[in-house]
């Protein structure tokens, strides 16, 4: 089991920037792909961005290239989220997410963080 603990969510205005981060413990955190995905009200759960184990590869929705960057600190087991210019439409419940590189599903998710984006 790995359990994922995201923190850093807020209320901020459009233009501004956030970080969230998620703190994984349990299993070894170097073996798993970690993930941000985000929920809007109404809508169905989206990725966001997947980072490697060795934080080399990286990969990003279209909605948020350029402006969020994902990246891990191993020796931490944590996985962050730089989220700059946000857009109101930025608004969502976020979740960090875990897998095995084996796996096409992730099947780990935290608990959710609330980043509200004020137009």
């Amino acid at each position: 089991q790995v359990q994922l603990v995201e923190h850093g969510g807020g209320l901020v205005q459009a233009g501004g920037s956030l970080r969230v981060s998620c703190l994984a413990s349990g299993r070894i955190f170097t073996n798993y792909v970690m993930g941000w995905f985000r929920q809007a009200p109404g809508k169905e759960r989206e990725f966001v961005a997947s980072i490697a184990w060795g934080g080399d590869s990286t990969d990003y929705a279209e909605s948020v290239k350029g402006r969020f960057t994902i990246s891990r600190d191993n020796a931490k087991s944590t996985v962050y989220l730089q989220m700059n210019s946000l857009k109101f439409e930025d608004t969502a419940v976020y979740y960090c997410a875990a897998r095995l590189p084996v796996r096409r599903e992730f099947n780990y998710w935290g608990q959710g963080t609330q980043v509200t984006v004020s137009s």
